[in-house]
C-alpha cells in the first residue's frame, strides 16, 4: 500500500523517480560535483542522485516538496545528515531559490526536474544574484535538444546561452524512471555560467529585445521589434547586420547581443 501511495503522489507532483544508478552517476559527474563542492539538488525523491553526489564527496542541500519523500531521505541518509554532508529542506524549489539557499560562495546545481517547471527553474537559477558555477539536469529530451542541439533558436535556448555553455550529455530512456514518463529524457549540462555577456550589454534590454523578437513567430524580426521599439529597432538590426525580414529563430546569440547593445545606446 505504501508503494502505491508513493507512486501516486510522485505522479501528482510531476515526479518520475530515477531508478538507474548509472544515469545518476553521469548526472553527478556532469554537474562538477567533487570533494567539498556545495550542491543544490532539486527534487531528490528517494535519493538516487543524492547518493551519487555524496559518493563524490559533495556537500548537498536537497529541496524536496513531497513530505513523504523528505521523510524517506532523512531515514536513508541519517549518518550523512548527522555529519552535515546533507541538508534536507522540505519545500518547493520555487520558494527556495538558489541564491536564497546559497547567497554567497560557489555552488553547483544537480537535479531531476519535473517537466512542467523546467524552464522556470532554469531561468531562476541562471538569473539569480549568486549564480551556480555549473548545472547538470535531467530534463525532457526535446527540451534538451532545443537548448543544446537545435539549429533554430528559441527564447529558452538564448536565455541559457546568454549565461553559459549548454551541452547535451546523454539520452535517457523512459524506462530509467518509475513511473516511466511518456517521453525520453536527457542529461543536459550548463557550464561556464557567468554574466560576462552583460559587461557592456544591458541584461534587461537584451531580454526585452528577444521577447519582442519572438512575440509573433509568423512575423519578421523587423516587424516584431518595430512594433515594440519603433524605428530605432530597424537601426539596431542594420547595426548588427541582420535583414529586417529575418526570422527570430535564425539569429544567433552574438547578433542578438549586438542588437541589444545598439538599442541601449539609442
Amino acid at each position: 500500500m505504501k508503494k502505491q501511495l508513493t507512486r501516486k503522489r510522485g505522479a501528482k507532483l510531476g515526479q518520475h523517480f530515477l531508478t538507474n544508478a548509472g544515469i545518476a552517476r553521469i548526472v553527478a559527474e556532469s554537474s562538477g560535483a567533487g570533494v567539498g563542492v556545495r550542491v543544490y539538488e532539486i527534487g531528490p525523491g528517494k535519493g538516487m542522485l543524492t547518493k551519487e553526489l555524496l559518493a563524490l564527496g559533495a556537500v548537498v542541500t536537497a529541496v524536496e516538496k513531497d513530505p513523504e519523500m523528505a521523510e524517506i531521505l532523512c531515514a536513508e541518509f541519517v549518518d550523512e545528515i548527522r555529519k552535515k554532508k546533507l541538508i534536507v529542506i522540505e519545500g518547493d524549489a520555487r520558494d527556495y531559490t538558489p541564491d536564497t539557499v546559497f547567497p554567497k560562495g560557489e555552488y553547483i546545481i544537480a537535479a531531476n526536474i519535473p517537466y512542467y517547471i523546467t524552464g522556470e527553474l532554469i531561468r531562476t537559477a541562471l538569473t539569480s544574484k549568486n549564480q551556480p558555477k555549473s548545472m547538470a539536469l535531467l530534463i525532457q529530451k526535446e527540451v534538451a535538444e532545443r537548448i543544446a542541439r537545435s539549429k533554430k533558436e528559441s527564447l529558452l535556448s538564448l536565455s541559457v546561452k546568454a549565461y553559459g555553455t549548454p551541452k547535451y550529455v546523454k539520452t535517457v530512456s523512459a524506462g530509467s524512471f518509475n513511473p516511466p514518463p511518456a517521453v525520453d529524457s536527457a542529461v543536459l549540462s550548463i557550464g561556464n555560467i557567468s554574466r560576462a555577456h552583460f559587461a557592456t550589454v544591458s541584461e534587461d534590454v537584451f531580454f526585452r529585445v528577444i521577447k519582442a523578437g519572438f512575440a509573433q513567430k509568423r512575423k519578421t524580426l523587423g516587424g516584431n521589434l518595430k512594433k515594440t521599439f519603433g524605428v530605432k529597432a530597424l537601426e539596431a538590426l542594420a547595426y548588427a547586420g541582420i535583414p529586417e525580414k529575418e526570422r527570430a529563430e535564425n539569429v544567433p546569440l552574438a547578433l542578438w547581443l549586438r542588437v541589444a547593445e545598439k538599442m541601449r545606446q539609442t
